[in-house]
């Protein structure tokens, strides 16, 4: 199996501080990665591991089968550093145009055109990077790391601070893109990220604490159902449920429900059958356990 990362005891230390602690990673050359984790918990570290910016203190890093940093990787890996800046002094163009150029392009102008349009940003190649707004330079600083057409594009907190419109430009943007690279994102946001990535790995105190795949959350027997208000005596309705095998109360009218997979593989058009048959409305189900359910609270959820 060709890996797109793999790593054997990876640590990072800073003095007396570990920031990455014997991280054993195996990551298939296929689909796109999230880093999910509290601040400080070693995403920006690793990303800096995968790009060379950092050597490992211990253990070995390998990315697209080559170690990072070298020159086997040139052109082949884009990154978006957390809070990365635009020069004010000089405009979009001429910024992307050199980047291109540092990566030995040979017309950097035309493939600065090519990367603008790709973020939906062609009119700004003769702006200075104040004259946009805050989401439009962020496009700008990931139109940055798609120079050159990497196999593997890192994007550090790419939607941090985005209005709703520029976060989901850049969702639209990485799903697009999903068939041409492989990304690797750090973010908070765990419902943005189970719409732009396969698999996600928790990090936590340097240490990888889970990891799931997004694609697996409907095999759980476990669905969210949030009904209309106003209907009386809710749960005991659910339970009554051929399949039902214990229903959660999580908010005034959402409810955890879990059923018997096996059993009942068509659950949820069960469900809303007998739903209908109750004459009991409902506004939202979704299938499978969320993706904080599933990283973070395996045991209870």
């Amino acid at each position: 199996m060709n890996l797109m990362i793999e790593a054997r005891g990876l640590t990072k230390s800073y003095g007396s501080k570990i920031a990455l602690d014997g991280v054993d990673l195996n990551l298939a050359a296929s689909g796109s990665i999230a880093l999910v984790g509290p601040n400080g918990a070693g995403k920006t570290t690793l990303m800096s591991l995968i790009c060379g910016y950092l050597r490992p203190s211990k253990g070995e890093i390998r990315v697209l089968g080559e170690a990072p940093g070298g020159s086997a990787l040139l052109g082949r890996i884009g990154a978006l550093p957390q809070d990365a800046q635009l020069d004010p002094g000089f405009s979009v163009g001429i910024q992307l145009s050199h980047y291109a150029a540092l990566q030995g392009i040979p017309k950097p102008k035309e493939e600065a055109r090519r990367v603008l349009e790709l973020v939906q940003l062609s009119e700004t190649f003769n702006s200075l990077p104040q004259s946009l707004s805050h989401g439009m330079r962020k496009r700008v600083t990931i139109a940055q790391a798609l120079i050159g057409q990497p196999e593997l594009v890192l994007l550090d907190e790419p939607t941090a601070g985005l209005d709703p419109a520029n976060a989901r430009a850049v969702r639209e943007l990485v799903n697009r893109l999903r068939g041409q690279c492989r990304f690797i994102i750090s973010s908070h946001n765990l419902e943005e990220l189970q719409k732009m990535c396969d698999t996600v790995l928790h990090i936590d105190h340097g240490r990888l604490s889970n990891q799931v795949a997004v694609d697996d959350a409907g095999q759980e027997g476990a669905l969210t159902l949030t009904l209309a208000p106003g209907i009386e005596d809710q749960q005991s309705v659910l339970t009554q449920i051929a399949g039902v095998r214990q229903v959660t109360k999580r908010d005034r009218d959402e409810y955890l429900v879990r059923y018997d997979l096996t059993t009942h593989p068509d659950f949820d058009l069960e469900l809303l059958t007998a739903l209908k048959a109750a004459r009991i409305p409902y506004r939202r189900l979704a299938i499978g356990l969320s993706l904080e359910e599933r990283l973070f609270t395996p045991e209870q959820a």
